[in-house]
């Protein structure tokens, strides 16, 4: 007699194999296998996510260091350009005679030109751009252009004696380098002390 399914009182069906789970005992190699593959993609899957995630680090490391650079060094080429005009200001300050013999109202002029070449240089320094100095130091090949040797036996050799034209930094770089007049003939130049130790 077959028990009623909807009867309140009928027993708890049991688990039946079925010929398919019979069958799954023969295939515990492939299983395995199987899980190995699936063990193999996944070691595979994590390496390429953690080569990505480095990736996208060095991208966002590098933008960053661009960035930097583009804030210290982005106006290398206009600084450049508004040399030639504090050039240009100082000449015409050098070319100045003496001011005893100058007309009041020239003079006015004068100290005009003075104060402009001082907003100049202040509004360059505002903007990481300073002056190398270069007279009466020794000459440097990384920040000075020799432009011509003066024979002068009282100052050391490889003295800057003369600035031809100033040279600039930007944020520690060479913007340009100062065009100097180097002394010869003069006593060896002694080693300086290192501040190395």
């Amino acid at each position: 007699m077959a028990s009623d399914p909807t009867a309140g009182d009928a027993p708890a069906e049991m688990p039946v194999e079925s010929a398919e789970d019979l069958e799954l005992g023969g295939r515990s190699g492939s299983l395995e296998s199987r899980i190995e593959q699936l063990k193999a993609e996944v070691s595979e899957l994590t390496d390429k996510h953690l080569r990505a995630v480095a990736e996208a680090q060095n991208v966002r490391r590098r933008a960053q260091q661009d960035i930097e650079k583009e804030r210290k060094f982005g106006i290398e080429r206009f600084a450049r350009d508004v040399l030639s005009v504090s050039d240009n200001l100082g000449r015409a300050l050098s070319a100045i005679p003496a001011e005893e013999s100058l007309d009041p109202a020239l003079r006015n002029v004068i100290t005009g030109v003075r104060a402009t070449e001082r907003e100049l240089q202040s509004v360059l320094e505002r903007h990481g751009v300073t002056r190398v100095e270069a007279l009466g130091k020794p000459f440097n090949a990384e920040f000075h252009q020799a432009m011509m040797e003066v024979e002068d036996p009282s100052v050391p050799s490889g003295t800057v004696v003369q600035e031809l034209i100033p040279g600039y930094l930007i944020a520690g770089r060479l913007l340009r380098a100062a065009m100097v007049a180097v002394s010869k003939g003069g006593p060896a130049r002694m080693a300086e002390p290192s501040n190395e130790r």
